[in-house]
């Protein structure tokens, strides 16, 4: 029998929302998690706004004596996971550990703690620096911790590919449980990196929106006035069940995740390809593992950064994979509400994917105001959309020349 990928539960740490549900609303309404940054004081600084996590309390999720040997982006991490892992009641069945894995990623991992350790010695000496500080730094230590603390002893490693890392994650765990690895991975990514020097490269590289007078509609993909995207923090978390062992335990079955495609531009370090090539073979791709057609596709939640070169070249390539039927195709950016969570985009929006497909809505671009001749799609800009969905696609590019693309469908 083929082995078919379901997911089985979800978990969310967000700038709008620390639960499926509130994310899920906030997407819906609108309400941005754009705001003056309060991490740190940013005088000096020519971008003083981000999409923070709120409301963030670490002994909601973990001891705190486990939380002090952890960055803030695996906590984030951890906690998305037990949302997750509670959401799916996988604790309560008796699993075996080996045919469980862990498959995490982040862009840049545990910068908080470099920044914090690098200033240490630079203003004290060598012998200061902590003992944890590369065990806390380094991305790899997600799925560490995630295996430790619930004794998962499958595949486990992490993955960085920027933008593009949650949903390599994703894409490569359905791999692997579809090639007999496991029968269940934990996947997702995290990113913390509202950082001072993390803000400054971003900003000095022209990539960052200036609308510090502004910062609830500062980010505004695909609309003609957007001046770059906004940097977000949090993580998101699916758990990726083989069907039949799904079924064995009777786990409520989300959605399933039928394709993944994925490619590299070959172009620049970190403009995308000028005709979305690379973004064409890995959406063709996720369309072929599918076994589905341009024409099956009801919505995508695009990678729609609101900066002037992505949404323009990202258009060309949904233009040139759909045809005429881009004109009936939803196409939307949550980024309008969430901020950039950089390597953590691909998990938050898979599950934004998972709810538009479960409840026959298309989440909202918010501030689209001003169309764009370069960007004529349809998008569903303000306010969500009924429609029926039965397969979506959720698409994201990173800085290097990668992409990656996930399909999900209604569990039938």
């Amino acid at each position: 029998m083929k082995r078919r990928v379901v997911i089985t539960g979800m978990g969310v740490i967000s700038p709008v929302g620390n639960t499926v549900k509130d994310f899920w609303k906030n997407l819906l309404e609108c309400n941005s998690g754009v705001d003056i940054i309060q991490k740190f004081d940013t005088e000096g600084l020519r971008v003083k706004i981000g999409a923070e996590v709120k409301g963030f309390n670490t002994e909601d999720y973990m001891d705190r004596e486990e939380a002090k040997r952890m960055d803030i982006v695996c906590q984030y991490a951890m906690a998305a996971t037990k949302l997750a892992i509670d959401n799916s009641n996988l604790i309560d069945y008796d699993f075996d550990p080996y045919r469980v894995g862990v498959v995490t990623g982040s862009g840049i991992g545990g910068i908080n703690t470099f920044e914090r350790q690098h200033s240490i010695i630079t203003e004290k000496r060598a012998k200061f620096v902590s003992p944890l500080f590369i065990p806390m730094m380094i991305a790899d230590i997600i799925p560490g911790h995630i295996s430790m603390k619930y004794n998962f002893m499958g595949p486990n490693y992490s993955v960085a590919s920027a933008c593009a890392t949650a949903t390599h994650a994703i894409g490569t765990s359905m791999r692997h449980i579809l090639a007999g690895d496991a029968d269940v991975i934990i996947t997702g990514g995290a990113e913390a990196s509202i950082t001072p020097l993390a803000l400054a490269g971003f900003t000095n590289m022209k990539a960052l929106s200036k609308r510090n007078d502004d910062p609830k509609t500062a980010s505004r993909p695909f609309d003609k006035d957007r001046d770059g995207f906004v940097m977000g923090e949090g993580a998101g978390i699916v758990v990726l069940e083989e069907l039949e062992h799904a079924k064995k335990r009777g786990a409520n079955i989300l959605a399933e995740i039928t394709g993944y495609g994925f490619s590299g531009d070959a172009h620049h370090i970190t403009a995308p390809h000028p005709e979305g090539k690379g973004a064409q073979m890995a959406i063709k791709r996720a369309l072929e593992v599918s076994n589905l057609k341009p024409e099956d596709i009801q919505y995508v939640n695009a990678h729609g950064t609101s900066t002037p070169l992505n949404d323009k070249y990202e258009t060309k390539a949904y233009k040139a994979v759909f045809g005429d039927h881009t004109k009936s195709m939803h196409i939307s950016s949550t980024k309008g509400v969430t901020g950039h969570l950089l390597g953590a985009a691909g998990a938050v929006e898979a599950i934004a994917l998972v709810q538009a497909v479960s409840n026959n809505i298309v989440p909202p671009t918010a501030n689209y105001h001003t169309p764009d001749p370069d960007c004529d799609l349809n998008i569903a800009p303000n306010k969500p959309v009924e429609k029926e969905i039965k397969v979506g696609l959720s698409s994201n590019f990173g800085f290097g020349g990668h992409n990656a693309v996930i399909a999900i469908k209604k569990y039938e």
